[in-house]
């Protein structure tokens, strides 16, 4: 692995850092009191745009769509240095991230013109509509239906878990157009505007108190043909280019998520009836075992930054991060809340411990998001090790005869 920036890189590095200190000064340091959404939502579009028009938006996009046509590395020195400050970028994650790149490379030159400008510019947002009551991590399950009629597709089902479909202007949508094929093979994508009539969205309060995700219901949306990504039945192929952007974007450790440092500082702030809760043994255990989880993604995900500046694609890298990333955040989170007893449930807002219990009510959809610790499992048994594949439906099967669960 090579940890050093090569001598362009480190221009780079150096240009996007002096251009950050003089445009996101007011986001050097994190916010005295949490934005509302409405705030964060303005925000999130103004910094979108600034970002566009400095040449920062679309860093790896083709220049032909209107990106930087840039490496991946340049899209990663970017993102490094942007994390240090706390601008908002989570409203974009899923559209610029996924569904924008799936319209490019699936997309009429006449979609892509109309709709990758407005999102590069944060005129526009954007959510994934993908996951279903009961298709979920098998995907090629969904049930919502799109039937023609002449120039036009009719939409009737139900979408769960859409992030910011309460405050998107569009989204891709995977429907079921013959329920006679095999299911990988009768699904078809779209583009839906979340405006139009028989569109209905409703939030879903999460423990933590916070409406991130979404229930979506489609009743007789008419979309129109023109709006469709990629042929008749080709929609797995389709969202196959999605999912691979989605694995990459939910890989990580989330921006400023806490991480072993915070979990030293409340067990320090911790008395226990003979001294400092850092001083008993079990903890300081714990401890370690984040801080070698810590380190072992990073240096995993070093190995995926060194295959991309040789230009090679990583391998399994982000399937194996996101699998200790997730659980390795609960833990931690967990342990904080045990040690604080009740403090745990009371905690200062803006104090560690709040981050922390923050973390352990966020960290559960975590292990869910981007596909689950089960498929995870599965690919990097399957892939990586070799180990016999799962046992799974046969692919011929007509998806009206197989089984419901």
């Amino acid at each position: 692995m090579d940890f050093n920036d090569t001598p362009e890189q480190a221009a780079y590095r150096a240009q996007v850092r002096a251009w950050l200190e003089a445009n996101a000064a007011e986001y050097l340091a994190p916010p005295e009191k949490p934005w509302g959404l409405d705030e964060f939502v303005a925000r999130s579009k103004a910094w979108q745009r600034k970002k566009y028009e400095a040449g920062y938006a679309g860093i790896t996009w083709p220049k032909a769509v209107g990106g930087q046509g840039l490496t991946p590395m340049h899209q990663i020195i970017f993102g490094q240095e942007e994390s240090r400050t706390y601008v908002p970028t989570g409203l974009y994650s899923i559209g610029l991230g996924m569904c924008i790149p799936t319209v490019f490379t699936h997309g009429t030159p006449e979609l892509i013109a109309r709709f990758v400008p407005k999102a590069l510019s944060g005129e526009e947002v954007w959510c994934q509509l993908f996951s279903e009551p009961v298709a979920g991590s098998d995907l090629a399950s969904i049930r919502t239906r799109a039937e023609c009629d002449g120039e036009a597709w009719v939409v009737n089902g139900q979408k769960v878990w859409t992030s910011f479909a309460h405050r998107s202007d569009f989204g891709i949508l995977v429907t079921r157009t013959d329920f006679s094929a095999p299911k990988h093979r009768g699904l078809t994508m779209f583009i839906v505007d979340m405006k139009a009539p028989g569109v209905e969205v409703r939030p879903i309060r999460q423990m933590s108190g916070a409406s991130d995700f979404n229930e979506v219901f489609f009743t007789d949306v008419r979309v129109p043909d023109s709006w469709r990504l990629g042929a008749v039945g080709d929609g797995w192929k389709v969202a196959l280019t999605t999912l691979m952007h989605e694995r990459l974007a939910v890989g990580g450790k989330p921006r400023h998520a806490p991480g072993w440092q915070m979990l030293i500082e409340v067990a320090r702030g911790i008395e226990t009836d003979s001294a400092s809760a850092l001083e008993r043994a079990d903890v300081r255990q714990r401890i370690a075992s984040t801080y070698i989880a810590d380190e072992g993604v990073k240096l995993t995900q070093m190995r995926a930054l060194s295959a991309l500046s040789r230009g090679a694609m990583p391998g399994p890298e982000q399937s194996i991060a996101k699998v200790v990333v997730a659980k390795t955040m609960q833990d931690m989170a967990a342990a904080a809340l045990d040690l604080a007893e009740s403090a745990g449930f009371a905690a200062e807002k803006g104090s560690d411990l709040e981050k922390l219990q923050q973390s352990y009510l966020w960290s559960a959809g975590l292990r869910i998001a981007g596909g689950t610790d089960e498929i995870l499992r599965n690919i990097i048994a399957e892939r990586v090790l070799g180990l016999p594949g799962d046992l799974r439906p046969p692919k011929d099967t007509p998806f009206n005869e197989i089984e419901p669960l």
